[in-house]
């Protein structure tokens, strides 16, 4: 019985705190709206994992003795490298999806680099995608090229593809690595429209689609194809297409691109021998080739979590163990009864 009334009032004081939190939640809630939270720039240097990686399999490969003596000259030689002046080699990271969503956080962690690095540094981009929409990844080159326009070498490396609008972002770079079989090209332009109008004048269904302006609506879901509409729409095409080509040419002059730019794509090997990328090589490889002349500063934006979501984390938590210690107690009860 006596267990069961310390169990009662245990609870009382969770329902209590719950409680308590809770209001502090909603008052912060409320003051929150106007005081919107900033992300958070996370830099991590590669050279310390490097140096844990050959300490931990030191640690486990030498003796006692040896290890001392591997330590000790290390810290002598790290004292050295310290005296010397090392330049930076700034990693970025693009993983895109087809809107290109990521340019948002690409241009936050451009503009973090561009306020310290010098034209002495370097700037390792490696960029993922397929590609996808013209204005999306338009807009993820041009932030690329503040990067160039501040006379700063920048290096894109592909590990896995960079097609389409990917390689529009790759050939904006002083050098171009990828790996052996990595994808780039895809030099071209694809636009994509199903059309139902047959379909709903087989069923008797009227669509009415009003425009002002001769070519505001060239191909549509639901209007009817015209061969005046067709025509137009492919002229936006390869107006596109153009465009893409100019832009490549302007960056990577010595591409051939009436062999290229005719929307293949090609593995690493291929690529090199069409100089649509420079060096075969990850960027694993290029990065550890660094580690000893240059500090490797790996540079991310992460979403910093709201004050009301880190107090809703801490009342998740202290709900569970205080009911996880409720349990507890409830069996131990019973194992006394």
């Amino acid at each position: 019985m006596e267990q069961l009334i310390e169990l009662a009032v245990f609870a009382g004081k969770t329902a209590m705190i719950v409680a308590g939190i809770g209001i502090v939640i909603g008052l912060i809630a409320s003051s929150a709206v106007k005081n919107k939270s900033q992300d958070d720039l996370d830099l991590h240097e590669l050279n310390n994992d490097f140096k844990g990686y050959k300490n931990k399999i030191a640690s486990l490969l030498l003796s006692k003795k040896e290890l001392k003596q591997s330590l000790k000259a290390e810290k002598k030689e790290l004292k050295k490298k310290n005296n010397e002046k090392k330049n930076t080699i700034y990693i970025l990271n693009f993983d895109g999806d087809v809107k290109a969503n990521a340019v948002d956080q690409l241009r936050q962690e451009i503009t973090a680099v561009l306020t310290t690095a010098s034209s002495d540094d370097e700037v390792v981009v490696r960029v993922e995608s397929p590609g996808g929409v013209v204005h999306g990844y338009g807009l993820a080159a041009s932030q690329l090229l503040r990067i160039r326009s501040a006379n700063i070498p920048l290096t894109v490396c592909v590990d896995k593809v960079a097609a389409s609008g990917g390689y529009m972002m790759a050939c904006t770079a002083n050098k171009i690595i990828a790996a052996p079989f990595a994808i780039l090209g895809s030099i071209g332009v694809v636009a994509q429209v199903p059309n139902f109008h047959r379909w709903l004048k087989k069923n008797d269904v009227d669509y009415q689609e009003i425009t002002a302006g001769e070519y505001k609506r060239t191909l549509s879901l639901f209007g009817e194809v015209t061969e005046k509409g067709k025509e137009k729409f492919t002229e936006q095409i390869q107006q596109t297409h153009d465009l893409f080509k100019n832009f490549v040419h302007e960056y990577r002059p010595q591409v051939d691109l009436k062999e290229v730019a005719t929307g293949e794509y090609w593995f690493g090997q291929q690529a090199l021998n069409l100089k649509l990328a420079d060096e075969l090589k990850t960027s694993d490889a290029y990065l550890f080739e660094q580690k000893d002349s240059a500090r490797l500063i790996e540079v991310s934006l992460k979403p910093k979590k709201k004050i009301t979501e880190k107090l809703s984390e801490a009342l998740q938590l202290s709900v569970s163990k205080s009911f996880e210690k409720i349990w507890q107690n409830l069996l131990e009860g019973r194992r006394g009864l």
